[in-house]
């Protein structure tokens, strides 16, 4: 297996909705285990999401869990997913999406470097960049 780099996302008890909403946006296969299958814990975390991974065609994977009941969650201060290419279709359809019942601190234009780029934060409090590369002349 080669070594790869991707986001791991924690969230408040509601990571199975949301790896369900991003394989909504990216396609893909999703698989998710509850700390019950994993780790045998009963009780009422029994069902919450240990971990999950998804993986699409485009080559992007995405991991996230639900954050352990003796760890403190504390959402998405200290990062952005960076979704970036020249596919401007492709990007604009995950854009629209992403942007969805969230927020958008940049809308999606063009900006000074000539790229078309946009910032916003998804409906599940996680902050996104996108960036469509435009041909160099």
């Amino acid at each position: 297996m080669t070594s790869r780099l991707n986001p791991y996302l924690s969230f408040g008890g509601d990571a199975r909705q949301a790896m369900e909403f991003y394989k909504e946006v990216f396609g893909g296969t999703l698989n998710l285990n509850t700390y019950a299958e994993i780790g045998g814990q009963e009780g009422p975390d029994a069902d919450k999401i240990m971990h999950g991974m998804l993986e699409t065609t485009s080559g992007f994977t995405l991991m996230g869990a639900d954050t352990p009941p003796d760890m403190e969650h504390t959402p998405g201060n200290n990062f952005s997913i960076s979704l970036s290419g020249d596919d401007d279709a492709e990007l604009r359809g995950y854009w629209e999406k992403l942007s969805a019942d969230g927020s958008v601190s940049v809308p999606l234009e063009r900006q000074m470097w000539g790229d078309v780029f946009g910032m916003c934060t998804d409906r599940f409090g996680i902050p996104w960049m996108v960036n469509i590369s435009q041909p160099q002349s």
